[in-house]
């Protein structure tokens, strides 16, 4: 169980703000599967959401199943990022999270994202106006980095100033921006943060720890290593969004039990589809299944064919045909369970793979 601010969510694990992939499909699929604490929406440009322009709106699509859920905002302009975060919150935001950590150049040259670690003066300004403008309807929050330049670690007075000037959560991927997403995550790094912000909110404001959590094995040797109160999955949920409800386990129980068999794992791949036509449209459909059965293959065993058929796909009504057909195909494998966390977890921790642990 976790809570931040007024907000009571059911688990600790949060589903990331992916740029590209978290929209109401994804998030609902992931929901489906269950325990997820609190889901992001893709991150938000703020003039679109004001202006409310056809990719703003889609991004900012949720539905009464798609709750508890946070928007994420980017940008540096006190004025226009408070006036986003009153139009999110009125579109079903039940928390704000201003994104200081994106390390991509078309958010970065806007001197936002992770450019707000290289200006605490102007980030506390932004954050002081999303939090007049919503703050006594949700809590808001951030997102950040270690620093700026690799082996920089300017996050923990970052992390005083935000808890100090009224951010009820934080969340911290382990690497600086200038390293982007090579490398491993420094648990030390995230350690030293998640001090920083329980001592500045005497303990009342939770950290959350980001990054390089593959399998639910990472986000418990994460929680242990580093104090954090939560976790934020991103890439990994890509390919397995049923990792929320093996990671709820694993924490709870200490035990993973009734993995997905192959034929459950492609009736998750069947319903994410079926969302995405019912939501948006079948070419939409068919544009995304073809992009994410490369990520969807990696936890479904030997499918070759399968990926090359789906990413020849023209008709999004021979979908289910194609599907069953792979699944025939399987025989009594389909009962089975493809490949075990276990042995994903062992496919990762190959020299080079590992994460950073210096803390002894």
């Amino acid at each position: 169980m976790l809570r931040i601010g007024n907000v009571q969510l059911a688990s600790n694990l949060l589903l990331a703000p992916i740029a590209g992939y978290c929209d109401l499909p994804m998030r609902l699929i992931t929901r489906q599967l269950g325990s997820v604490g609190l889901a992001f929406t893709d991150l938000l440009c703020p003039h679109g959401v004001i202006k409310q322009n056809r990719r703003t709106k889609w991004l900012m699509a949720t539905s009464p199943d798609d709750q508890p859920l946070g928007m994420q905002l980017y940008g540096n302009d006190p004025k226009l990022m408070a006036e986003a975060a009153r139009w999110s919150v009125d579109h079903g935001a039940v928390v704000v999270d201003i994104n200081m950590g994106c390390p991509v150049d078309k958010v970065t040259k806007t001197f936002a994202g992770a450019m707000m670690l290289c200006t605490p003066d102007v980030t506390t300004r932004v954050v002081d106006a999303v939090i007049s403008a919503v703050g006594d309807r949700v809590p808001v929050t951030a997102k950040t980095r270690l620093g700026y330049e690799a082996d920089e670690l300017t996050a923990p007075a970052l992390a005083r100033r935000l808890v100090n000037t009224g951010i009820q959560c934080l969340t911290i991927h382990g690497r600086t921006a200038a390293l982007r997403f090579k490398g491993s995550v420094d648990l030390d790094g995230i350690a030293a943060v998640v001090d920083a912000v329980h001592d500045a909110g005497h303990g009342r404001v939770p950290c959350i720890g980001s990054g390089d959590v593959r399998t639910p094995f990472d986000a418990t040797r994460m929680i242990e290593h580093t104090g954090c109160d939560g976790v934020m999955i991103g890439r990994a949920a890509l390919e397995a969004p049923w990792i929320f409800r093996d990671t709820h386990q694993l924490l709870t129980t200490g035990a993973i039990t009734n993995e997905l068999t192959l034929r459950e794992r492609v009736e998750v791949i069947r319903q994410h589809f079926d969302h995405m036509r019912s939501l948006r449209d079948d070419r939409f459909a068919l544009t995304i299944i073809r992009q994410r059965i490369s990520a969807y293959a990696k936890q479904l065993g030997p499918c070759r064919q399968l990926r090359h058929a789906i990413r020849k796909l023209a008709d999004a009504n021979a979908m289910d045909g194609l599907l069953d057909t792979f699944l025939y195909n399987v025989g009594s494998a389909v009962d089975a369970v493809p490949l075990t966390w276990e042995q994903r977890a062992k496919q990762w921790n190959q020299p080079g793979r590992a994460l950073a642990c210096k803390r002894a």
